[in-house]
């Protein structure tokens, strides 16, 4: 976070400071972790974020091993509010499959989409925008950088979206309808130090006969402004298919719209077993307009008061003077 880091995964040096909108200075991408992040990637902000990569499965009852070629593909459009998104997130898989059920090995070749999904994604709370407006405390360094309680407070968005499937497609249940719904709540904390927490709940395929309920949970870390790293969990559980997946891998920020990324993960299962490498870029069109922040009255005069009464302290002036202070005084 994305995770988003899902995870989203930025180059989360960003994620040590308030977000001010949604709209960041550099490239938000959900890469390299499967997470999506809370926050959308911008009012007028075009995204395009896509991976290639080598997958390899056993599975030991069925008795097949496979080579997999996989593209996976997001676009990702800021609409009209900064808090809104619309995607659409794919996957492309090609596959070599070499059965040894039979005396004689039998070797097949699958391709298709294992997944389309078109969908908007809304932040519905935000935590990070009013801390912005907050001065710091000048008296206390430990005030500035230690842990607060309220940083476990995560920006929430939901996720509402439609599956977009074939026919005779092996990736998905058998006999399910072409288009079935998905949603997912998003969590997302931006912790001190460069850390950033984001996690997804999912039902997908909702009122289908095999319906899929999953988490993902991504850790990512900023090293400095350009290298960041993650390391995520996914849980999936359905009648179809259920796993344990273990994801790591890092982002590189080549400029300011072009991000790069590797990826490796693992199951830990061998029904079937399954590796997976594979790399990957973000890049954005940005058509973003410069934000405005509109401070309402109280919370203006509250912090002209705070400037003036430091001012006053420098000064050795007594703060009484200040009962008459309005905002505005300045400038007469």
């Amino acid at each position: 976070m994305n995770l988003k880091i899902s995870l989203p995964l930025v180059v989360l040096f960003l994620c040590t400071y308030a977000s001010q909108a949604q709209y960041t200075e550099t490239i938000n991408s959900n890469r390299p972790g499967t997470s999506q992040g809370a926050f959308a990637v911008g009012n007028q902000v075009l995204q395009f974020e896509t991976g290639v990569g080598m997958g390899w499965d056993k599975h030991t009852l069925l008795a097949y091993e496979s080579d997999m070629f996989i593209v996976d593909y997001a676009i990702r459009y800021g609409l009209a509010l900064e808090q809104l998104e619309i995607n659409f997130v794919g996957s492309y898989v090609s596959e070599d499959r070499l059965s040894t059920l039979t005396t004689i090995p039998q070797e097949v070749k699958i391709s298709n989409f294992r997944s389309n999904t078109l969908g908007l994604k809304y932040l519905i709370y935000d935590p990070y925008k009013k801390r912005a407006l907050e001065s710091p405390n000048l008296y206390s360094w430990h005030a500035n950088n230690s842990f607060r309680w309220r940083e476990l407070i995560p920006a929430v968005a939901i996720f509402a979206g439609v599956n977009f499937d074939n026919k005779d497609n092996l990736y998905i249940p058998p006999n399910e309808s072409l288009i079935s719904p998905k949603v997912m709540v998003s969590t997302q904390n931006n912790l001190e130090g460069g850390w950033v927490f984001v996690t997804n709940i999912i039902a997908d395929r909702i009122g289908q006969e095999f319906p899929t309920y999953s988490y993902i949970l991504t850790l990512t870390h900023a090293f400095n402004e350009r290298v960041s790293a993650f390391v995520e969990n996914q849980g999936i559980k359905s009648d179809f298919y259920a796993d344990q997946i273990l994801r790591f891998g890092g982002a590189y920020l080549i400029s300011d719209d072009l991000q790069a990324d590797v990826l490796a993960s693992l199951n830990f299962k061998d029904t079937p077993s399954k590796y997976y490498v594979g790399i990957g870029v973000s890049y954005r069109i940005d058509m973003h307009s410069v934000d405005e922040i509109i401070e309402d009255k109280n919370s203006k005069k509250e912090r002209k008061r705070e400037e003036m009464n430091e001012k006053n302290r420098k000064d050795k002036v007594d703060p009484s003077n200040l009962e008459n202070y309005e905002v505005g005084d300045e400038d007469k």
